[in-house]
């Protein structure tokens, strides 16, 4: 069965966008660290791939990649997976009250209407505008890393969508060593679609790809807000080794284990 290598893309999107580079603000993770991966936690991750031949050397099995890409200082993705949604229908129930609540106040001369306005327009939040180029955004209401609403007037305070991987390239690709593609899956943490690579374990040597990553900034459009799509790239390598897998208890190739001799 194939090994399934996972590499975690974990980006400071406000910095990102600040700066416009994945540069210094993407740290890159995977679960090679103890076979020899170099870079954990930076964003020039070279991950070590062992076990390219068998100990007769005979080819082994293909590896398998998984990327999972997650934004720094954003709500964490162990949230429930309908948090948003709920927030979001609950700041409606709560705006639907306080409306109620103004309309049966009698017409009284001098009463701030602006200030209740307000206050209903804090309850509400800001919903983002409808838009073909972003997936799974469109309706959403803008909320903090905390879960609180944001308003027009603290917009810089809120929480940035998870960045997206739209392509994955490179010259391990163009060499035919790495054999990415995007998957649909039930996944409730990667919102039903992730990136996955079959990974050649018979040539060795260090390979370079890219990924194509896409950031989401939000902007006033008109009375209402826009989540802009902002395309960057960065890039990682894989390094495979001619190492023969090995039986972790023998330490030899894979077969049956050693029975010891039975005490007389």
């Amino acid at each position: 069965m194939a090994q399934q290598l996972a590499v975690i893309v974990l980006v400071d999107v406000g910095n990102a966008l600040e700066s416009k580079t994945l540069e210094g603000n993407t740290y890159l993770f995977d679960n090679q660290k103890l076979h020899g991966s170099e870079g954990q936690g930076t964003g020039e991750l070279i991950t070590a791939i062992h076990g390219a031949h068998w100990s007769d050397n005979s080819q082994a099995t293909e590896q398998v990649f998984n990327w999972l890409p997650y934004s720094l200082g954003s709500i964490p993705p162990t949230v429930p997976k309908g948090y948003l949604e709920d927030r979001a229908r609950q700041t409606d129930r709560e705006a639907l009250a306080e409306l109620e609540a103004i309309t049966a106040k009698p017409a009284v001369a001098g009463v701030d209407t602006a200030a209740d306005l307000t206050q209903l327009q804090r309850l509400a939040g800001s919903r983002v505008k409808t838009t073909r180029r972003t997936r799974g955004l469109s309706g959403q209401k803008v909320i903090d890393v905390t879960g609180q609403l944001v308003t027009d007037d603290a917009a810089a305070a809120h929480n940035y969508p998870a960045p997206v991987i739209t392509d994955i390239y490179g010259e391990a690709v163009d060499e035919k060593i790495m054999y990415p593609a995007e998957y649909g899956s039930p996944d409730i943490v990667t919102d039903g679609w992730y990136w996955s690579a079959t990974v050649a374990t018979g040539r060795t040597g260090t390979f370079t790809y890219t990924m194509e990553i896409q950031l989401h900034r939000l902007v006033p459009q008109g009375s209402a807000w826009l989540w802009e799509p902002v395309n960057m790239t960065i890039d990682a390598k894989l390094r495979i080794t001619n190492e023969p897998k090995r039986n972790a208890f023998t330490k030899a190739g894979l077969g049956l284990l050693p029975i010891p001799p039975q005490a007389s």
